[in-house]
């Protein structure tokens, strides 16, 4: 079918029919990659934590870190799956994650120079990151409890690495496995949610997040047209 050009159209210039009413845009649903994710940081986190409490020896660092490298993998799946879920927070939180592992990973194992110092700068860099995410996600209350939780750990961490202070190696172990612990009743949390499809254990979501598990169909496909991967710029 074609159409004339409007009347004041430069010359040349072919313009489409509206193809609103022809269009079709597909969704695909998934299973929620978020558990997966929790459960990782959970694991990891407690390795990390047992190593600075000293439950394993200075010269186990680099099994630690071999057994740690997995979460880089595993949260990076996460973060893609997240992606084609459409939940650009819990993507950017994990996708950090995931790279935050492997940073971790490479400089331990491989022992390098002034490791504990780059990684305590790198520790306090994401604590500012984790400020910034904080500020966005407490309507997705799992996400923000343990960015609560992390952020104090990211500082304690941070800062032993520039200082050499026993006492802050100690505590950032102590609260890795206070991060394992919430980590874990998130997963957990949303594993019964997603096989009982209801909340059986509180998570806490308000306001667009509880809109999103709560509403209709059509509160799902609201301004559809105006999200990433339907309109033509990012």
């Amino acid at each position: 079918m074609s159409t004339a050009p409007a009347d004041d159209a430069p010359p040349g210039r072919r313009f489409e029919p509206d193809l609103r009413s022809m269009t079709r845009i597909n969704l695909r649903p998934i299973a929620s990659p978020m558990p997966l994710g929790f459960f990782t940081v959970a694991i990891a986190s407690v390795l990390t934590g047992c190593l600075q409490l000293g439950v394993f020896e200075a010269a186990d660092r680099r099994a630690v870190a071999l057994c740690v490298l997995p979460a880089f993998a595993l949260q990076l799946l996460v973060s893609v799956l997240a992606f084609g879920a459409r939940d650009v927070i819990a993507a950017t939180l994990m996708g950090t994650f995931a790279g935050s592992w492997l940073a971790y990973s490479l400089v331990m194992a491989s022992g390098a120079a002034g490791g504990p110092r780059v990684l305590g700068v790198f520790n306090l860099a994401f604590l500012c990151f984790g400020g910034l995410m904080a500020a966005v996600t407490r309507p997705k209350r799992a996400l923000w409890l343990v960015l609560v939780v992390s952020t104090p750990r990211w500082a304690a961490t941070g800062l032993s690495g520039l200082t050499g202070a026993e006492w802050l190696t100690q505590a950032s172990g102590g609260l890795g496995l206070l991060v394992a612990l919430v980590a874990t009743y998130a997963a957990f949390a949303l594993m019964l949610e997603d096989m009982r499809s209801e909340e059986v254990l509180p998570i806490g979501r308000s306001g667009p997040a509880r809109t999103a598990v709560e509403g209709d169909l059509a509160v799902q496909l609201r301004n559809l047209e105006r999200h990433a991967g339907v309109r033509r710029t990012l």
